[in-house]
C-alpha cells in the first residue's frame, strides 16, 4: 500500500469518511504536489503542513470532513476560499462541475493556478482577491468551503449561496473555532449545524493588512 492509499484507509476511512467519491478524490490526488519540496515527507502525515507565508495545507480529514459535508454530486458550482496550494481545490474539482478558488496572496495564487493546470484540473478557476467578498462574477453557488477562520460567517459568502446549497467554514478566534454546516433553505432562511472543534488560520482581508 502506498503512501497515498495508506492516508486514505487510516486517516480518513476509519474516522468515518464514507463517501465513496470523497475516497476516491482523495486517491486521486497527489497531496505531495500541493507542499514544498523540503516539507514532502509530511505530505501524507496526519498533520497540516506550511505552504509558507504563514499558511498551511489542512490536515487531511479535515478537508475529507468538509468535502463530504457539502454532499457534491458533481454538477455543482463550488467556491473554495482561502485556496492556499490548491489541494482543497483539486479534491473539489473531482467532485464537482466547477470550481473557483480565491486566494489572497498573490504567489500563493499564482502557484496555485500553475500547479492545477499541470496536474490536469482545467475545472478551477484560481482568483487573486479577497475571499471574505466571494466571488459575485460566478455566483450563486451550490457549495462553499472557507478554509479560513473568522468570527462570523462573511455576509457575501451568504448571498452568494445558492438555495439549497450548503456552506461549510471554521467559525470563531485564535483559540480554535467550531467548524459549522451552514443550508440556505430558502431566500432568508438558513440551517446551521456544528460538525465540532477544529483550528484554521485566519480569514485575512486586504484591509486588515
Amino acid at each position: 500500500m502506498n503512501e497515498r492509499s495508506r492516508m486514505v484507509e487510516e486517516q480518513l476511512r476509519r474516522r468515518h469518511i464514507r463517501d465513496e467519491r470523497v475516497l476516491a478524490a482523495f486517491e486521486r490526488v497527489p497531496r505531495d504536489e500541493f507542499v514544498p519540496a523540503q516539507n514532502r515527507a509530511y505530505a501524507y502525515q496526519d498533520c497540516p503542513v506550511p505552504i509558507g507565508f504563514e499558511q498551511t495545507v489542512s490536515q487531511p480529514y479535515v478537508v475529507a470532513l468538509m468535502v463530504q459535508a457539502l454532499e457534491l454530486r458533481g454538477g455543482e458550482r463550488v467556491l473554495d476560499v482561502g485556496a492556499g496550494s490548491g489541494y482543497a481545490a483539486a479534491i473539489l474539482a473531482c467532485l464537482a462541475r466547477e470550481v473557483h478558488a480565491i486566494e489572497r496572496i498573490p504567489e500563493l495564487a499564482r502557484d496555485a493556478s500553475e500547479r492545477l493546470a499541470r496536474l490536469g484540473f482545467a475545472n478551477v478557476h484560481v482568483h487573486e482577491g479577497d475571499g471574505a467578498l466571494g466571488w459575485p462574477d460566478a455566483a450563486p453557488f451550490d457549495a462553499i468551503a472557507v478554509a479560513a477562520a473568522a468570527s462570523r460567517v462573511p455576509a457575501a459568502l451568504y448571498a452568494q449561496l445558492a438555495i439549497g446549497g450548503r456552506l461549510i467554514a471554521p467559525i470563531g478566534d485564535a483559540h480554535g473555532q467550531h467548524l459549522l454546516l451552514i443550508v440556505r433553505e430558502s431566500a432568508d432562511r438558513y440551517d446551521e449545524r456544528d460538525l465540532g472543534f477544529v483550528r484554521f488560520v485566519p480569514l485575512v482581508t486586504p484591509s486588515q493588512e
